[in-house]
């Protein structure tokens, strides 16, 4: 059946960024569990300062590998341009470039304002359509900042319709430190698909106050079709206090596939994916799923 939703696995980037280093080769272990699950695009690494994320400082080594699943479209996210020339160097030419809504998360992440940030997005989306590719920009801190407190939803909108302006291909939403309920959700996305109707449009939450689901529903019913999750719910911010666990993978594929909404993703495959990660990291990892024993089988019943 093809599917309805489209997920983009995010576990191997935003999953990890805030553990402790693991082998390159134990990174590829479990993109090579999540390519079997049937997703078909994952963001596998992300092209910044190792000195910053010493959990992705194998950028390049994993993107070496990524010829390995041909079957799945691979990109990375990059915070400037010497990000970008480093990904296009190394073969990845779909890129996701964060733009934060505050100016405290902002300076904290990537050390520059929300206006210079935004002054970047026109030449990044030149050089990356130069090689090919397509930019995805990610407005960050899209409902709160730790820092700078609560995101005037008409802020997320503006920078929103200047990335179309400066050349974004497609535009994503993110509740990067999981404060969004439904309501503000459906009204940050309504704003920003009014202020830009012609690109595509994605959401990237967070689980941190057990909202993420439910705000995945919201967007589905405002007719948003792209959603970001991470194995097992892993991930978080490093540079936003509090920022916990992406929702995860598996719990937003049975969400949809239990409301007949296809999309792709073997569940059992997943649950697999998020106990390797699990051993691979060396702990529990956040998926109520998981913990439950995945989909209740009723007896009586392969």
């Amino acid at each position: 059946m093809t599917p309805e939703v489209e997920i983009r696995e995010v576990g191997p980037r935003d999953g990890l960024q805030i553990e402790e280093p693991i082998p390159t080769a134990a990174k590829l272990e479990l993109m090579a569990a999540l390519a079997a699950t049937g997703v078909r695009r994952i963001e596998a690494t992300s092209f910044v300062s190792p000195r910053a994320i010493p959990a992705l400082a194998d950028a390049e080594a994993v993107a070496a590998e990524l010829g390995n699943w041909p079957e799945v479209a691979f990109s990375a996210l990059v915070a400037g341009m010497g990000g970008v020339c480093r990904a296009l160097a190394a073969g990845v030419t779909d890129l996701e470039y964060v733009v934060s809504a505050s100016d405290g998360h902002s300076r904290a992440n990537v050390g520059r304002s929300v206006e210079d940030s935004i002054a970047l997005i026109a030449p990044i989306a030149e050089r990356v359509h130069a090689a090919g590719g397509s930019l995805e920009v990610i407005v960050a801190i899209a409902f709160d900042c730790p820092f700078d407190g609560r995101t005037p939803p008409a802020r997320v909108a503006e920078i929103a319709r200047r990335a179309a302006d400066s050349g974004a291909d497609s535009l994503a939403v993110a509740d990067t430190v999981g404060t969004a309920t439904p309501v503000r959700t459906t009204d940050v996305l309504t704003r920003v698909r009014t202020a830009v109707p012609e690109l595509a449009l994605g959401i990237h939450l967070h689980d941190t106050r057990g909202q993420g689901l439910a705000n995945a529903w919201a967007a589905y019913t405002l007719g948003v079709r792209r959603f970001d999750a991470s194995v097992g719910g892993l991930g978080g911010c490093p540079f936003a206090p509090g920022a916990s666990g992406n929702i995860a993978t598996e719990e937003l594929a049975y969400l949809f596939e239990d409301g007949g909404i296809a999309t792709g993703i073997d569940i059992a495959a997943v649950l697999d994916a998020a106990r390797l990660a699990g051993r691979l990291l060396g702990k529990p990892v956040g998926s109520a799923l998981l913990a439950a024993g995945g989909p209740l089988v009723p007896a009586g019943r392969p």
